[in-house]
């Protein structure tokens, strides 16, 4: 199966309402500890901001990197985990960007000038963003050449300038979003461990608009209203800063209710502001990720 993937940055697990467990919540202190988690995230997103000069026009979602194609079986699982440990080098030296600045273009007509990195540099981006370690042989670029790309924003969907590079030894090849660190907001999430696990249920995407202070938020949850069986019914809010906006999904059903499978159907809550949505970016809260906002007017 050929075509545009893009990679799996991160793994959200999604809290499924109603499924394994009873009672209501968070409540409490849980809902104390989210509160934190998500001014954390603001914290983290804010200081991104700053990075990036204090704008944050073009905020893409989820990974940068892209995959065209699909591996052979001969070598699939070893050029997948080279990829995800951010083992690829270049075999020969590659072409600068060939011009020092690109366009950012939404669906909407909405275009942004932005500073380009060469197709080093950008790999270079691609080799920092690996997550794993690995013994396998290395993946090497042959080539590459200066494209475009469709990618998620927090404005909707964007084309964007992204290097594509060809790979020895295999017809897959790779993207990279060649944006430079200045001109693009990228929110690293903190590495959770053991004795401070991440919890809450992360919102999937938003849907607004720039002058409402009405947002609705889209996650996976129970199947049903609290008023079924495994049933649930969600509220939300928002902890907010003048940059972005962290949703908490609050779910409540029956404390009594049975224990049930791990059944997920997408679930929406609504949540009212204190100010307008603006320019700001709408987070998630399990890792202070932006999420894909679709603005509907």
């Amino acid at each position: 199966m050929g075509g545009r993937r893009w990679l799996v940055w991160v793994t959200v697990v999604a809290v499924l309402g109603g499924c394994g467990a009873t009672g209501s919540g968070p409540g409490g202190d849980d809902l104390d500890r989210l509160r934190q988690q998500a001014h954390d995230a603001l914290t983290r997103y804010d200081q991104a901001v700053l990075d990036a000069g204090g704008a944050q026009s073009f905020v893409p979602v989820g990974e940068l990197t892209g995959q065209l194609g699909d591996w052979e079986p001969a070598n699939g699982d070893t050029n997948k985990q080279a990829l995800l440990a951010g083992r690829v080098f270049p075999a020969t030296a590659l072409p600068t960007a060939g011009q020092p600045t690109g366009k950012v273009v939404w669906e909407n007509g909405r275009t942004q000038p932005v500073p380009l990195m060469s197709a080093e540099e950008t790999l270079a981006q691609l080799r920092a963003a690996g997550s794993e370690d690995c013994g396998c042989v290395p993946l090497e670029v042959t080539a590459a050449r200066l494209t475009t790309v469709r990618i998620p924003t927090t404005r909707g969907p964007a084309t964007a300038p992204a290097w594509e590079y060809t790979l020895k030894g295999t017809a897959v090849r790779l993207t990279r979003i060649a944006v430079a660190p200045s001109a693009a907001i990228v929110v690293t999430p903190p590495r959770w461990g053991p004795e401070q696990p991440h919890g809450g249920l992360a919102i999937e995407s938003a849907t607004g608009t720039t002058t409402s202070r009405r947002l609705t938020v889209a996650f996976t949850g129970s199947p049903g209203p609290a008023s079924h069986p495994c049933g649930a019914d969600y509220s939300a809010e928002a902890v907010e800063s003048v940059n972005a906006v962290v949703v908490i999904v609050i779910e409540h059903r029956p404390a009594d209710g049975p224990a049930c499978g791990d059944i997920g159907a997408r679930r929406t809550a609504t949540v009212d502001l204190a100010q307008p949505l603006g320019e700001r970016a709408v987070l998630e809260v399990q890792q202070g990720l932006p999420v894909a906002l679709t603005l509907t007017g």
